[in-house]
């Protein structure tokens, strides 16, 4: 299809623990479109985060690929790198670095001028309405403006795909929704998110599709209006509860 962006092909993570193999993903095959929003969901250990571990290309494969345009992403990693951002779970910010620092070192790693990285700098404290941080070290921030530091250093490079792995866990409801508006705005940019949340009404308002992920393989694919009317459910998450029963 033209929309397509990625193509996840056949992905296997295994992992040796003594002498037993975990089998993390198992032929995990789908297809992830432009500027959508991706949920990727399942319970802990359904193999998420290894997925998007893959994606990102923090860690490899064992097996499958992944193709950009129709090429494998490895064919050059450092090139699919600058197309990608990431917002991990974990703060993992440089505590001795101010707001505006933290976010010039990430300009500065993916090889932009220093004119550029002012300039993006200046538009995602702006965006992310840090300014009043600017000049602070992170420690100060609180939850709420601790994620909005990591979703703009994530986006330091001008991202066409971002990776959010639970971007607003923790966070007050009031926070949420603001953190909600942004990755709209993101999607409406032509941004491809690709989401993690254990907040079943944060997937449903959010996503264009949900990937339903159990035991390391890929159990469904849908839109979340779909899976509430198939499963008669007036919320994704009633339909979530009722798919893990079947499989328990």
């Amino acid at each position: 299809m033209e929309n397509v962006l990625l193509k996840i092909q056949n992905l296997k993570k295994y992992y040796t623990v003594g002498k037993r193999t975990v089998k993390a993903l198992e032929d995990v095959t789908f297809d992830i479109y432009k500027g959508e929003v991706i949920s990727l969901l399942g319970v802990n250990g359904a193999g998420k985060t290894t997925l998007s571990s893959i994606l990102v290309t923090l860690h490899p494969a064992t097996s499958g690929d992944i193709l950009l345009n129709g090429e494998s992403i490895y064919k050059d990693v450092n090139e699919f790198r600058k197309i990608i951002g990431y917002c991990p779970q974990k703060p993992n910010v440089i505590r001795d670095l101010t707001v505006e620092q933290n976010l010039t070192f990430a300009g500065m790693y993916y090889g932009f001028s220093k004119q550029e990285v002012k300039q993006r700098v200046d538009e995602l404290i702006k965006k992310y309405d840090l300014c009043k941080y600017r000049h602070m070290k992170p420690y100060v921030l609180s939850g709420g403006y601790m994620r909005r530091l990591l979703i703009a250093r994530s986006l330091m490079s001008n991202p066409k795909i971002l990776i959010l792995d639970e971007p607003t866990v923790g966070l007050d409801s009031n926070v949420r929704r603001k953190i909600w508006e942004n990755i709209k705005d993101l999607k409406n940019l032509g941004v491809t998110v690709i989401l993690t949340s254990h907040y079943l009404d944060e997937i449903e308002v959010l996503s264009d599709r949900v990937v339903l992920l159990h035991k390391g393989r890929v159990k469904l694919i849908d839109t979340p209006k779909n899976l509430m009317r198939d499963f008669k459910k007036s919320r994704l998450e009633d339909v979530f509860v009722q798919l893990i029963e079947e499989e328990a």
